[in-house]
């Protein structure tokens, strides 16, 4: 991910390069989103757009922009809400209004950008989570859009994995997936048949991803003691990251991590 990690745009960017990057030490990069959006607020469609632009902000995920000409203007309101931007500028917000729904706040744009940012004027952004359905095309998406930036692989290994609780090995397997996430370590999926079917219990708890999906958590049971959380899968992966079907991935303070006997890099 440009922006996050040691990417080219975050705070901390890579050191082995032939280039030199000039400039603020927070960084920002406008670039066209490449597909047609689309997002609804009470059954109506209040924007839709080819033209939109992802920006990048150091240390930050980028953040769809929509030109005001593909906004239905006709639902937002204004409202005395503002906020200041150090390298954006001063912010104002629109409430939207669909019959009996209001979004609060929920969309904000820059009338009057700092120099360094005129071209944010005449766009706006949304609350991702403050609408009712946003759609890459035809394409429900959920969390936020996909960054072309990013991408996920999974990889079969021989790796030689094993998760301890203590002295007590939970799960032993030369046999796990690789899963490489830009700007994340990586994570490494077990077969979900090679833990004991007791040791584990389905939690309440439930994340998304919008590279991989919606998450499944699991909890351990150890003697008498349930710890929460330790691990989790994907039982209906998106397609990027559809070979971790079935598989497990364990994380937790609790747990001990070998990758070919050493913690995992």
């Amino acid at each position: 991910m440009l922006t996050l990690g040691n990417g080219p745009l975050s705070m901390h960017p890579p050191q082995r390069v032939n280039y030199r990057l000039d400039g603020p030490a927070h960084k920002l990069m406008m670039t066209p989103f490449p597909r047609r959006v689309r997002a609804i607020l009470g059954g109506e469609t209040v924007l839709d757009t080819r033209d939109g632009q992802l920006l990048y902000e150091s240390a930050l995920l980028p953040q769809l922009y929509v030109p005001e000409v593909d906004i239905r203007l006709d639902l937002m309101h204004p409202t005395d809400h503002t906020t200041h931007c150090p390298f954006k500028g001063d912010a104002s917000y629109w409430t939207i209004r669909v019959g009996d729904r209001a979004a609060d706040n929920a969309v904000w744009g820059y009338p009057q950008p700092n120099p360094a940012a005129t071209w944010l004027a005449g766009y706006r952004a949304f609350y991702w989570d403050r609408l009712d359905a946003w759609f890459d095309e035809d394409e429900e998406v959920f969390g936020h859009l996909r960054d072309p930036y990013t991408r996920v692989d999974v990889v079969a290994s021989s790796r030689h994995i094993r998760v301890l609780a203590g002295d007590r090995v939970i799960v032993e397997t030369s046999a796990p997936k690789v899963l490489s996430e830009t700007g994340l370590p990586n994570r490494y999926y077990l077969p979900r048949d090679a833990v004991g079917a007791d040791l584990l219990e389905r939690s309440d708890t439930s994340m998304y991803c919008p590279y991989k999906g919606r998450s499944t958590y699991w909890s351990l049971r150890v003697g008498d003691e349930l710890i929460p959380d330790v691990a989790w899968s994907y039982e209906q992966p998106l397609r990027d990251a559809g070979d971790v079907a079935g598989h497990l991935c364990f994380l937790h303070d609790r747990l001990v991590i070998e990758a070919d006997g050493s913690p995992p890099a």
